[in-house]
This record gives structure tokens, sequence and C-alpha cells, in this order.
């Protein structure tokens, strides 16, 4: 199967491990900021093949676990407003807001419908003229050119009851707000996925200014490892740089398409994070011109100051500061099928892979 049984061949796989342990001379610290690349790394045991000088931290990489509190809560909010439709990713419906969730909502009456793309969103917008249809619009670079997309073509067959409440948030400033905070972290695992959308210039800054090697990786374990493997290499020879790993899929510009049709429908703004608070120029919020599919400026709820749950340390393990295994909610209060935390819901969530993994 191409790009598939190639990258998973054991005899590669322990070829790099030996290639790393070689030349690995120094402690590190790499951080992954994508749900994907987490559950590749547990799922193939892949630090069991590195030497104990290198650690692997999870980052912020999950689009569900991110999403803040505040977020979950006024989508809540909506579901109750009489004639309103809410349309999510399947995760979503899951995590918990500061009192109930989206899944117990619709138990309660609410219309909220699961839907595998904001295409099919759109058109439960156009099927149902006497309904307003709200899209959660979650996730990075990856997603938003998506929900951008249907936010044009709802304005050009002019469909006036398709809304989008975003919480689309760009990579580089987290990576960056990390690193100012002073997580200790010498390199990252660089997201192929949003990188194949945005190109390599996202990250320029996070090795000139803060000399912090980033490599872009594929998903699979031979991929890992030789993303490892580069990232070693420069930290060893003392020069961070931006490499691509994942050059079967990401080139150095992007896809200028996706990029130019993000552009035209959403701009930067402030955002909050869960367990980040606040970061500058880190989400995207829907143009003025197209103000009229904008959730936020149609409808007004009141939302009481959102609360995390108690005892989870969701924030916490989505800085890298720790791991699943340090809260004392892991596989006994907290569990995929009754979860306390976001990192607990998503299947990209940290504390999902270390659940299903066992780790």
């Amino acid at each position: 199967m191409k790009y598939i049984d190639e990258y998973r061949k054991k005899d590669l796989i322990l070829a790099v491990s030996e290639k790393i342990k070689s030349i690995s001379t120094k402690d590190i610290v790499l951080m992954e900021v994508c749900g994907g690349h987490t559950m590749a790394i547990q799922r193939f045991g892949l630090p069991a093949l590195l030497p104990a000088n290198i650690r692997l931290i999870s980052g912020p990489g999950c689009p569900v676990c991110v999403s803040s509190q505040h977020f979950i809560d006024i989508a809540m909010a909506y579901s109750r407003v009489p004639g309103v439709i809410i349309t999510t990713y399947g995760d979503l419906i899951r995590v918990p807001g500061s009192t109930t969730s989206l899944e117990k909502e619709r138990a309660n009456g609410s219309d909220v419908r699961i839907v595998y793309s904001v295409l099919e969103a759109l058109g439960i917008a156009k099927n149902n003229p006497e309904k307003s249809i709200v899209f959660l619009g979650i996730g990075f670079e990856t997603t938003a050119p998506l929900t951008a997309a249907a936010i044009l073509e709802a304005k050009r067959l002019d469909i006036p009851n398709f809304f989008v409440l975003s919480a689309h948030k760009v990579m580089p400033p987290v990576m960056k707000a990390l690193v100012v905070e002073g997580v200790k972290i010498d390199g990252f695992i660089a997201p192929g996925h949003v990188t194949a959308i945005t190109g390599t210039a996202i990250y320029k800054q996070l090795a000139s200014e803060y000399g912090l090697g980033v490599v872009v990786s594929g998903f699979e374990p031979v991929d890992m490892m030789q993303a490892v493997l580069m990232l070693v290499v420069q930290l060893e020879n003392g020069n961070p740089q931006v490499e691509v790993q994942y050059d079967r899929v990401v080139q150095a510009g992007g896809n200028r398409k996706a990029q130019q049709v993000m552009d035209e429908v959403f701009e930067l703004r402030d955002d909050r994070w869960r367990g980040l608070g606040i970061i500058s120029k880190s989400g995207l919020q829907i143009r003025a011109e197209y103000s009229a599919f904008d959730a936020e400026k149609h409808f007004t709820v009141e939302v009481p100051e959102s609360t995390e749950p108690k005892g989870c340390i969701c924030g916490q393990i989505l800085r890298g500061l720790k791991t699943p295994v340090d809260c004392g909610l892991f596989a006994k209060k907290c569990t995929p099928t009754d979860p306390v935390g976001a990192c607990m819901v998503s299947g990209e969530g940290t504390c999902a892979t270390y659940f299903k993994y066992r780790v």
C-alpha cells in the first residue's frame, strides 16, 4: 500500500532509532503540536525507541481540546434559542461545558446534529429555510479554509440562515506563547496537514529568534522517527532551522488557493485557548464583509462566567507541563465513555490517546 506500508517497516524504524542513538548526546525536549502525531507516537511506542536523553511531550494540537470552555458554553446557549439547529463535528458534542454538554442539551430537546463536513451543514440550512443553522467552526489552518469556502458558497447561493460560530485558530502564536511562558522546549515536530495549507514560513521566527528547531512531519512511524532524527542533527550541530520531512505532501509555499480563501473570509483576533488564556492574534474571526454569516453578530445570549471541571488538568497537559497519568482523575473518574475534561473526549486528545494505549 503506497505511503503506508513503506513507512511502517520495522527494519527502517529500527535503523533510524539506532542512528538517533549513535549521534544524540544532549538532553532535549521535543514537542509535537498535532493530535495525529500524539496518536502515532503512542500507538507505535516510539518513546521506547529513543534514548533516555530525548523526551517527547504533547502540546496544544487537538482542536477540540484547545477550544475554550467559554466557546462550548456559548454553543450550548445557542442550542437553546428557539428555531436554531446546531451543526457540529462529532467530538465536540461530548465536550463538557461549565454545567452541561451539547449531547445533554440534545437529549433535553435541542436540535443538535453531527455533520461530517461544513458543506453538509450548509445543505441543512438550504433545506430548512425557516430555521437558523449554526455551524461550530473549530480547528486550525487545516479546516478554516473549508469553513471559509462554505461562507463564500452561502453568499453565492443566497442562503441567509447559515451562520458560523468561529473558534478557528492559527498555530504559530500558541507555539510562541509556550516558549515565552518558559516551557522547556528545544524543538517542535510541526503538523503536516496544517503546513500543507500554510507553507513553512510561519515557523521561521521560532528558529531565527528563539533558536528552536522545527521539522514538519508526516504521521507514520518512519516519518516521526525521521523527524526526530532531523531535529537531533540540528540541535547537535547548533543549527536550528525549519525543515520538511513530509515533503511528499508539504510544499514550502503551501496551498495558495486555500490561503486566499481563508484570508478573504477571516481575519486575526485575540482568542481564548483552554489552559492558556487569551493569546494575541491567535484566532480567526469572520470579516465585516461576511458578518451576515457570523453567529456572534446575529445572536445575543447570556452566558455566565465559564468554569473548568474540578480536578481536571487538561490545561497543563496542553501546555506540556503534565501528562495524563499525572491527573488523579485519569482512567478513574475520567474515561472516554464518561469524560470530565476535553482532553479525554477527542480521539486526538492526549488523555484519550494515553487511555487507549495505556501509556
